[in-house]
């Protein structure tokens, strides 16, 4: 959840470690801090709140020299955010600080134990009792800092990425990874430590990510060693060269990520199917997919685990697989998958969604997955993730960097791979027909431009927001293809705009929530031509009846719901499985322009963070 970043090397650590942070705030937006070493002492600065905040502190209150710096930008776990459970922390000695991303579950006993030695804490968190058993290793043990990492470690339960820096040893910053992503970025004579690779890019683009359990010692002049944390056995180093360009992490002339990455989603779509789909010879080619078709064709069950947005695009995957492969599919909370006691067979494909692909409690369904013998297929967006390494196969999406913390390019791509997946199987197994087969690939084609076409009503979209600002409630109505789009909109709703919204499949108003629809309440509708149009038209009289105000999102052309609803926003038509890759622009542009009007931090959402890296 939290970001970390570092850097040792040639060059002013400041100015590196403070761009990363802004750059990684997307992870976590409480608070902040930066330590740096000037070459004789270490200085600390951070504060309660975003990482402005702390740029203003640190013009006032620290030097910013030196060549070596780490730096934390927080979402709160163990103890509210203020400035002093803030990032790094230091050990009693002063010696050690560190910057930690994730839990340690078991630190209420280690920080018992701990005071029985005499070490006094004055935060509430985990991470100062991590540290402070690092430093008891070091004085018992008589260990340089690698080796009180590794024992300490050993010590924790938990999940964690760190980075650990010792005054005493000023060329060295040692850091560890357990459930949490960590990547070191390699430069000439200079290292870069960061959650992601986004705080480095310009610096260098490769790229070491270390695997669950590793942990590296980064000193200046000398190759990274990374060894095992459990058994400390040394491992040979895989470096990966980055596909990211400093562009892509840039606002690019929108005054928020989120709507850049809304825009952005034509490109991404097409980028999503480039090299894949190819329409004029009738093919899809997947590698995780050709690679392993016997397998994945042949499953008895899909189970598809996800959590939040990527949820909704497993339900939308639900009704493709079904209808397009034939195969049966469930869909299920990842967090709540694990701790059941599921029946899981050798004959099941689990397939994974995750945009990060860093997802603590989609990764855990994963392993359980995979422990009883289930095929686990993994689709994320970044490359090098960890669900992309403990998956037996999958696919990337390519929708590019995604830092606004509210999913929106993630869904539609994410929609799009589960789309190509399902027609390879069914073409494979002969459930669709080469016609239809055709005729799908030449639809997915037009998607880009028709996106294009329903971004088009975005000014539409702003006065339609300006009208229902200040409703404390809202429902989003769909069936079929577009009830987890209704989901979905009403989850960007509350993300953002801190709006009560719940999404219903139409036919259930009537079984509770119709009992809220008066003139007050906001009544969005998904009602395309292309599926149950007649019965959702039903469901428009019936909120009409009750004084409910509609809006509708309806196929060009439309005029039955025109005369019904108060508000109309046209998308174009399309086959009625791809219709959620149309209705959900602008529904995301709804959300927004709500969130812009009543003045709320849009990529940066109270309380959330774009990776959820813990439990």
């Amino acid at each position: 959840m939290c970001g970390i970043v570092g850097y040792i090397g040639h060059r002013e650590a400041y100015p590196i470690v403070l761009k990363g942070l802004q750059r990684l705030e997307y992870r976590g937006y409480d608070s902040a801090g930066i330590a740096l070493y000037d070459g004789k002492d270490l200085k600390m600065s951070k504060t309660k709140g975003k990482v402005a905040d702390l740029k203003k502190r640190l013009e006032n209150e620290i030097s910013t020299n030196g060549t070596v710096g780490i730096g934390h930008t927080r979402w709160a776990t163990h103890g509210e955010p203020n400035d002093v459970n803030s990032h790094p922390h230091y050990s009693n000695s002063g010696d050690l600080v560190i910057i930690h991303n994730g839990i340690i579950e078991n630190y209420d006993a280690l920080k018992k134990e701990l005071k029985k030695r005499g070490y006094t804490f004055k935060s509430e968190t985990d991470t100062e009792v991590l540290v402070n058993l690092i430093e008891d290793v070091i004085k018992k043990e008589d260990v340089k800092l690698g080796k009180a990492v590794q024992i300490a470690l050993n010590q924790t339960v938990g999940a964690y990425a760190i980075a650990v820096f010792n005054k005493k040893k000023p060329d060295e910053i040692v850091v560890a990874r357990l459930g949490s992503p960590l990547a070191i970025g390699v430069g000439e004579d200079e290292f870069f430590v960061a959650s992601d690779a986004s705080p480095f890019i310009e610096f260098t683009n490769n790229a070491i990510y270390l695997e669950d359990g590793e942990m590296a010692v980064v000193r200046r002049h000398k190759e990274v060693k990374i060894r095992k944390i459990k058994d400390d056995s040394l491992v040979d180093p895989y470096m990966h060269e980055l596909q990211l360009n400093l562009e892509q992490i840039e606002k690019g002339g929108y005054e928020h990520f989120m709507l850049k990455e809304i825009h952005e989603q034509p490109n991404a779509i097409s980028d999503t199917y480039r090299g894949r789909m190819l329409v004029e010879k009738g093919l899809i080619r997947m590698a995780g997919v050709d690679d392993n078709m016997e397998r994945i064709a042949n499953a008895k069950r899909f189970i598809i685990v996800a959590c939040g947005t990527s949820w909704h695009a497993g339900l939308v995957a639900e009704y493709i697989f079904e209808d397009i492969a034939r195969i049966p599919v469930e869909v299920e909370y990842a967090s709540e998958f694990r701790y059941r006691n599921p029946v899981i067979s050798e004959n099941d494909v689990v397939i994974a969604i995750s945009q990060s692909g860093e997802t603590a409690d989609t990764m855990a369904a994963i392993k359980l997955a995979k422990e009883k013998g289930a095929f686990a297929f993994g689709v994320c967006n970044v490359v090098g993730s960890s669900i992309s390494r403990e998956t037996n196969a999958g696919a990337y999406t390519h929708a590019g960097p995604e830092i606004g913390v509210a999913s929106t390019k993630a869904f539609t791509t994410q929609i799009t791979v589960l789309t190509l997946m399902a027609l390879k199987l069914g073409k494979f197994k002969g459930t669709i027909s080469n016609s239809d087969f055709q005729f799908y690939l030449q639809e997915m084609e037009r998607i880009p431009g028709k996106i294009k076409k329903a971004l088009e009503s975005d000014e539409l979209i702003q006065k339609i927001a300006f009208t229902y600002k200040d409703a404390p409630n809202c429902l989003y109505l769909g069936r079929g293809y577009n009830f987890p789009v209704a989901l979905e909109g009403a989850l960007k709703l509350k993300e953002i705009s801190y709006i009560h919204a719940e999404g219903y499949p139409a036919a259930e108003m009537k079984h509770g929530p119709i009992a809220l629809i008066d003139e007050q309440m906001p009544v969005v509708v998904i009602a395309t031509k292309k599926g149950h149009y007649e019965k959702v038209v039903s469901n428009i009289q019936e909120i009409k009846s009750r004084k409910g105000k509609i809006i509708a999102v309806v196929t060009e052309g439309d005029e039955e719901v025109r005369e019904l609803a108060d508000h109309v926003i046209e998308v174009p038509e399309t086959i009625e499985s791809l219709t959620p890759l149309l209705t959900t622009i602008p529904l995301q542009l709804l959300s927004y322009h709500i969130a812009v009007l009543l003045g709320k931090n849009v990529d940066q959402p109270r309380n959330l963070a774009k990776s959820v890296t813990v439990e």
